[in-house]
C-alpha cells in the first residue's frame, strides 16, 4: 500500500511553475480510472446523469463551432468535469491555456481538477499562477454550472482561485498557507455564502494550529440570521463551532451527499482536536466507505487518515 508522507510539508511556491499544455500533464493510472487515492486505489468515475451528459453535448458542440473561444473552452472542460471525467477535462483546460495563457480562468478551473485526482502540488503551482494573474483586476461573479434554487451565483472568480488554493494546501497539511489562502478569500468575499465557506476552513486551520485565539477571531462574523443561499452545510457547521447549533442538531442535517461528506468531515475534525480521536477516525473512515470520492470532504478525509497510518 502506498503511504504519503506523515509529515506536513510546506510548499513554497516561488519557482512552481504550471505544467505546460504539451507536457505530461497527467499521471499515468490504470485503464478507465481518473486517479489513484492516496492509499493507491484506482478511483473511477460513476455512470453520468442524462441531463449532464446532454449539457456536455451541447458544450462541446459550441466549443467545436468555434474552438478559439476562451468561454466555449471554459464550458467545455466545466461539462467533462461534471461528468465524472476530470483528466478530459485537465486536458481541455490545458488546451486553453495554450491558448489563452493570461486567462486566470483556465488555471483556476484546471487546478480545481488536479485537487480532484490528488495531484496537489500541480493544483497549487496552477492556483498560485491564477492569483498573480489577478492581482490588481476586478472581481467578477462567476457563473454556475447548475443554478442554485434562487438562480443567484454565489461565488466569484478571485474567491474561487483563493478557496481551491487554500483547499489545495489544506490537503498537504500546510497550514500556514492554506490559511493565508482562505483568508485572502474571505476578504475578497461578496456574500454570506463565500464568508461561511471560508470561515468553515479558517476556523478548522486554526484549531489544528493549536490556535484558540485564531480560531474565535474566524468565528466573529458567524451568526444565526445569515443570509446563505446554497453553503448551508458549511454555515451549519459554523454556526456549531460557535455555540449556536448543538451537536445532535447539527448531525440531524448531514445526509449523504457531496454536501453530507462535508458535514461529516468537519464534526469528524471537531473531535479530533478536542481529544476525541477515535470518534474523529471512525467518522473519517465512514466517510471513505461512501462512493463521493471526488467530494472535498472525502479528499480531506482521505488525507487524514492516509497521513495518520
Amino acid at each position: 500500500m502506498m503511504k504519503i508522507l506523515r509529515t506536513a510539508v510546506c510548499v513554497v511556491s516561488i519557482g512552481l511553475l504550471p505544467v505546460a499544455a504539451g507536457a505530461a500533464i497527467l499521471p499515468v493510472v490504470p485503464d478507465g480510472a481518473q486517479a489513484l487515492s492516496l492509499f493507491g486505489k484506482p478511483l473511477y468515475a460513476a455512470e453520468a446523469g442524462e441531463s449532464t451528459l446532454e449539457r456536455l453535448d451541447a458544450a462541446r458542440r459550441d466549443y467545436e463551432a468555434n474552438p478559439d473561444d476562451a468561454d466555449n473552452i471554459i464550458w467545455y472542460g466545466r461539462r467533462t468535469a461534471y461528468t465524472g471525467d476530470f483528466r478530459g477535462a485537465i486536458r481541455i483546460f490545458s488546451e486553453g491555456i495554450e491558448k489563452f495563457p493570461d486567462d486566470a480562468r483556465m488555471y483556476r478551473h484546471r487546478g480545481h481538477r488536479y485537487i480532484s485526482i490528488r495531484q496537489f502540488d500541480r493544483a497549487i503551482a496552477d492556483l498560485e499562477h491564477a492569483a498573480k494573474l489577478i492581482e490588481g483586476t476586478e472581481n467578477e461573479i462567476e457563473p454556475d454550472g447548475l443554478p442554485n434554487a434562487m438562480n443567484i451565483p454565489v461565488s466569484s472568480l478571485h474567491g474561487n482561485i483563493w478557496y481551491h488554493l487554500g483547499l489545495a494546501y489544506y490537503l498537504k497539511h500546510d497550514w500556514a498557507n492554506a490559511q493565508r489562502a482562505y483568508q485572502n478569500g474571505f476578504d475578497s468575499g461578496r456574500n454570506d455564502d463565500n464568508r461561511v465557506s471560508t470561515t468553515h476552513w479558517l476556523y478548522m486551520i486554526a484549531r489544528r494550529m493549536g490556535d484558540e485565539a485564531a480560531a474565535e477571531r474566524a468565528l466573529e462574523p458567524i451568526s444565526a440570521d445569515m443570509n446563505v443561499i446554497e453553503n448551508h452545510s458549511y454555515y451549519n457547521l459554523c454556526k456549531f463551532y460557535k455555540g449556536l447549533m448543538s451537536l445532535e442538531d447539527m448531525m440531524s442535517t448531514i445526509d449523504d451527499s457531496t454536501a453530507g461528506a462535508a458535514g461529516h468531515y468537519g464534526v469528524a475534525n471537531w473531535h479530533w482536536y478536542n481529544g476525541d480521536e477515535d470518534t474523529a477516525t471512525e467518522m473519517l473512515h465512514d466517510i471513505l466507505a461512501s462512493d463521493g470520492w471526488a467530494s472535498f470532504g472525502y479528499i480531506a478525509a482521505e488525507a487524514d487518515v492516509a497521513s495518520r497510518d
